[in-house]
């Protein structure tokens, strides 16, 4: 489905199913160099379970048209936006590594919009290391050979979102490298590492939650390791906000390390 968000074409994954404001909606948000296919799974799962589902591709990636956000601040922004072209009235926010930053900040800024909080693979600060960084801008292949190997806990799971012994590192590399060349006016691999070693709101958005929130971690993550986590953890507990931590034995994708886990995991806290 497109929508016209901001002045651009803005797409979203539905799902397979026909858009419908009534439902409870569940918004995807990717991470860096990611698009909505990464919450394949997921998405169709509770888009056929009596969800209306909107797993977004950013502004500048992939099937969106519009300017790629260079700031965690501004992809909330593009959320609240994104919500309101819909018409959708309240929505539960999933996001995963940078995407989770950008649902965090979203919840704090829609406030009453936002029912509920899904953070995954997440970090606060979430730092980048100037090597990858630097990496990212002059050597991207070698930036993303670096990132889907500290990303994953194998290369083959056993069972992955596309079916049993998918390649998983071979699958990250593509996806990398189609989401790189959709955008030939800017570094999208760049601006999100940027974006993420940035962000400076993540305890006073948390302080400011308007909604539960579940944390789902990679106990193998290599790069936002659960440990990383803590801050914003303890800043949600102290919101007075129900607070859930479930820590998966994979690394920093769990949508496809542990695929059904995860769905569980999302479905259940959405349900209770």
């Amino acid at each position: 489905m497109y929508l016209q968000v901001n002045g651009a074409q803005t797409y979203c994954y539905t799902g397979g199913k026909t858009f419908d404001a009534a439902k409870p909606t569940v918004v995807f948000i990717h991470g860096v160099l990611n698009d909505h296919s990464v919450w394949i799974l997921q998405s169709r799962y509770l888009a056929h379970h009596g969800f209306n589902v909107l797993a977004v591709d950013l502004p500048g990636h992939c099937r969106s048209a519009g300017v790629a956000p260079d700031s965690v601040e501004a992809a909330a922004d593009f959320i609240g936006a994104l919500l309101d072209a819909a018409g959708v009235q309240k929505a539960a926010l999933v996001g995963h590594s940078w995407g989770s930053l950008i649902a965090l900040e979203a919840a704090a800024r829609l406030q009453g919009l936002v029912s509920h909080l899904v953070l995954v693979g997440t970090a606060f600060p979430m730092k980048v290391s100037p090597a990858l960084i630097e990496a990212s801008l002059n050597e991207p292949m070698k930036a993303l050979n670096m990132v889907n190997v500290f990303s994953r806990s194998t290369l083959a799971a056993p069972p992955s979102a596309l079916g049993p012994g998918t390649w998983v590192f071979g699958a990250g590399m593509a996806l990398g490298r189609r989401v790189l060349a959709s955008n030939p006016k800017v570094n999208l691999f760049h601006r999100g590492f940027v974006a993420c070693d940035r962000y400076a709101g993540g305890e006073a958005a948390m302080a400011n939650l308007p909604c539960p929130v579940l944390f789902l971690l990679g106990s193998q993550d290599q790069m936002t390791p659960p440990r990383a986590a803590k801050t914003l953890i303890m800043a949600a507990q102290a919101s007075g906000q129900r607070v859930q931590v479930t820590e998966l034995p994979v690394g920093h994708h769990q949508m496809t390390e542990a695929p059904d886990k995860t769905l569980v995991a999302i479905r259940d806290f959405l349900t209770t």
